[in-house]
Parts: structure tokens; C-alpha cells; sequence
């Protein structure tokens, strides 16, 4: 199982961005931000990998100042592997 991970270093613009892909029906949610992310405000947005280049878009259009990057995250077993992809 893939999925990824956008993570801020603030809840306020981790929210809004959920909000973003909630208003065009996409699914997306809140999780705790794994601890091997290191700095982030504690909790992401996960979604499909599907949707990268929709959640890249939304950097485009709203200047996230506390953006911390993107991670894809790999199950293997009971462990996740991340990956820092932006």
C-alpha cells in the first residue's frame, strides 16, 4: 500500500489544505505526521498518489508558507518506509 503525505509545519494550513481537495470531492485526511518526517506541526494530509499533481497545483495557486514536503510512504509489513519526494 502507497500513499502520500503533505506535511506543514502549521494545523491551520494543513487544514486548509484538506479542505482544498474536500471541495472538489476528492478523498483526503487527516493523520498523525509519522516522527521520521522530523519538523511538522503533528498531523498531515494523506491522499492517493493519484492526486500529486492536483496537490502540487494547490502550491501554485495558495503561497502554503509552512509547507514541509511531500512523502511517499511504502507499507512493508508492519513498518512504513517514507520518502521525500518534494
Amino acid at each position: 500500500m502507497q500513499y502520500i503525505l503533505a506535511v506543514f509545519r502549521s494545523r491551520n494550513e494543513t487544514l486548509y489544505f484538506l479542505n482544498m481537495f474536500q471541495k472538489r470531492g476528492i478523498r483526503a485526511e487527516i493523520i498523525n505526521t509519522p516522527k521520521e518526517v522530523g519538523q511538522a506541526c503533528g498531523i498531515s494530509v494523506k491522499f492517493r498518489e493519484a492526486n500529486l499533481s492536483l496537490a502540487q497545483s494547490f502550491l501554485q495557486v495558495k503561497p502554503f508558507r509552512s509547507f514541509f514536503g511531500f512523502f511517499k510512504v511504502t507499507k512493508r509489513g508492519y513498518q512504513n518506509v517514507l520518502r521525500r519526494i518534494l
